[in-house]
Order: C-alpha cells, then sequence, then structure tokens
C-alpha cells in the first residue's frame, strides 16, 4: 500500500503495519517519515529497537536471525534496515520477498532507502514488501513549492513570517531543506516575537544552497538565466565535476538537436514522443524548441563539445566560462566574447 508522506500521520493513527518503506533522496523528509514510525512504534510497545546499515559486504544472514529471534528484553521489536543503495542485490533480494511472506508479528520493519525508479519498484522483492507493508515515497520540495513549504514550517513552529522573509530563506536555502529547517528552529529560540520579519531571516541564514545538474538544465531549458548563473556558481564553489556536468549538458542538447530534426518534417509532440520526453519535462524543452532553431542548436553543440579540451588542458582556457556560456546560450542569453556578465533579470 502506498501512503503520501502528509497522509502518513493519519495512516499511523489507524493502526501499525508490520512493515514500512519510506524512499526518497531528500534526507530531512526521509528522516522525519522514519521518526514518526519510531514514535508510533514506540507508543505501541516496540520498546526494543536494532539498527543494521546495509553496505558492500552486509550479512543478510544476520538481520534474518535477529527477526526470528525472541527478544529478550520485550515483547515487540523494531528492525531497522537503512540501506545506501537502492538495490539490495541478488542475496539481500531473497531475503526480503522471504521475510515479506511471513513477517513476524513481534516486529516492525522500517526500511529506508533512497528513491527508487520505477524498474525497481517493479522487482520481485519490493512488490512483496509493499503488498505486506505500506510504502512512502519522499520527494524534493520543488523550487516553486519551496516557499510554500517554509511558510508552513514556520506556522508549525509557532511563527507568522512575512512574504519577504519567506522568499529571502527560499533564495538561501534552496536545495538544502535541513538548513531551513535549522535555521527556522534557530529563529525560535532566539526571537521575541513570533513576527518573523527578513532582516532576522537575513542575519541568520548562511547561504546553503545546493544544486545538482538537472536543476541546471532545467533552469537553462526555461530560459531562466540569472537562475543558470546562481547554480553554476554554487556548483563551482562546491568543487562539482565539471567533466560530468559537461557531458550531461552535452546529452541534453544532443537530444534537443535530434527533436529539432524530427520537427523539420514532424510535429513538436512527435518530436517529444520520440525524445523520450517525460510529461512533467514537455513543457520546458517545448519552450527551448520554440526558442533555438537548428542551426542555433548545431552552434550550441559546437561550444559544448569546446569544453572538453578546456578541461583537459589541450585547449588553453578556463572551461567553467565556456560551460556558464553554453548554459547562458541554452536559456537564449549570448554574451560577449570579452567576458561573462550576468543578466538583469530578478526572477530565480
Amino acid at each position: 500500500m502506498k501512503v503520501y508522506p502528509e497522509k502518513l500521520a493519519q495512516a499511523l493513527s489507524g493502526g501499525l503495519s508490520s512493515i514500512y518503506i519510506v524512499s526518497g533522496d531528500e534526507p530531512l523528509l526521509v528522516q522525519e517519515c522514519c521518526d514518526s514510525i519510531r514514535l508510533a512504534a514506540r507508543e505501541a510497545g516496540y520498546s526494543e529497537r536494532e539498527i543494521f546499515h546495509v553496505e558492500t559486504g552486509f550479512d543478510w544472514q544476520e538481520f534474518i536471525y535477529s527477526a526470528n529471534s525472541l527478544s529478550l528484553f520485550a515483547d515487540q521489536k523494531l528492525l531497522e534496515l537503512r540501506m545506501s543503495a537502492a538495490k539490495p542485490g541478488n542475496e539481500g533480494a531473497r531475503y526480503l520477498k522471504e521475510y515479506a511472506s511471513a513477517p513476524a508479528s513481534t516486529n516492525l520493519l522500517l526500511l529506508s532507502l533512497p528513491r527508487l525508479d520505477q524498474a525497481t519498484q517493479k522487482s520481485q522483492w519490493f512488490k512483496a514488501l509493499e503488498k505486506a507493508g505500506v510504502f512512502i515515497q519522499v520527494w524534493p520540495v520543488a523550487s516553486k513549492d519551496l516557499p510554500r513549504w517554509i511558510d508552513t514550517r514556520f506556522k508549525k513552529a509557532g511563527l507568522q513570517a512575512s512574504r519577504d522573509a519567506v522568499w529571502s530563506m527560499a533564495a538561501r536555502v534552496e536545495g538544502n531543506l535541513l538548513a531551513a529547517a535549522q535555521e527556522i528552529d534557530r529563529i525560535k529560540l532566539i526571537s521575541q516575537s513570533p513576527r518573523v520579519e527578513v532582516d532576522a531571516v537575513e542575519e541568520g541564514v548562511a547561504n546553503s544552497a545546493r544544486f545538482d545538474v538537472f536543476q541546471l538544465l532545467d533552469a537553462a531549458l526555461m530560459g531562466k538565466a540569472s537562475r543558470c548563473l546562481k547554480i553554476t556558481d554554487s556548483l563551482r564553489n562546491e568543487g562539482a565535476e565539471i567533466l560530468y556536468l559537461s557531458a550531461m549538458l552535452a546529452r541534453e542538447v544532443r537530444s534537443l538537436v535530434n527533436m529539432a530534426e524530427i520537427m523539420q518534417h514532424s510535429s513538436v509532440e512527435a518530436a517529444l514522443q520520440q525524445g523520450r520526453v517525460w510529461q512533467k519535462r514537455k513543457p520546458m524543452v517545448t519552450a527551448c524548441l520554440q526558442r533555438h532553431d537548428l542551426a542555433a542548436l548545431l552552434n550550441l553543440q559546437l561550444n559544448v563539445n569546446s569544453i572538453d579540451p578546456l578541461v583537459k588542458g589541450v585547449q588553453a582556457g578556463d572551461p567553467w566560462d565556456a560551460l556558464t556560456r553554453a548554459v547562458l546560450m541554452l536559456a537564449g542569453i549570448v554574451l560577449p566574447l570579452s567576458g561573462l556578465h550576468p543578466p538583469r533579470v530578478s526572477s530565480l
């Protein structure tokens, strides 16, 4: 059975399942879902707890032995499997499927793991666990939803944040919900008033935003130049691997070139379908294809291909400048060769 994170508390109040699977790449939200399950289990009498960290070389028989052993200290036992990867391997898959077929009535299994793709969710071991228990899929908070998430978090802390305070925090902690939660807790501790203004946020919030290449590509496809610069600067300061970034950018541009070629003799929808663009990305990819014709995309492809020799030292130049220029070109901005200057765009 699948339960959305926001419905988990309601589901727990109606009684506990014998198995819970919490999956996602947002550490704070995964942690809070697991905390809710642990609290409900403790209140239901699961007073003993065993934790297993599943990494390379993990002994699955140790887990099965514990699951089948009677507790020495309590009638009910909480078993936690914390998997560092989304797939348990052949041995782990066999043991998990076996456990799901007949979970002990005195045990509650809490399995936490990274985000599961569709193929893994169709595997026999996962379907057996989901059938016997509850699956909570945790999704990251999208950029457009972050201000509302922060505002709700403030309210849960008993605080009323102004619109400017919410947006200021969103700009500084994007991609790092843990930093946002910690800052709200800090403000709650030191605030002498339930009203939070932008000054209180700007005084205490460090620039904790974390980004990845997918957010960069999406921003470029949507034509958000200033956001592209912000993400690129953040990735550079964090020491991101530029060869990986340029490879992902090259793949995106190559896909756009292929779709632009299809559009010369077919429709945009046909190009998106052949390009295997999923529903959520269709609007941004369509906008990008409308912004660039085939000739412009081929020129962009040449610019992207020039990054690799700069990284390897075969040609002189700063590869990060070349990457930034290519990303801005994808976003629809063409800069002079003399240097890179952020466009005057206020939106994130």
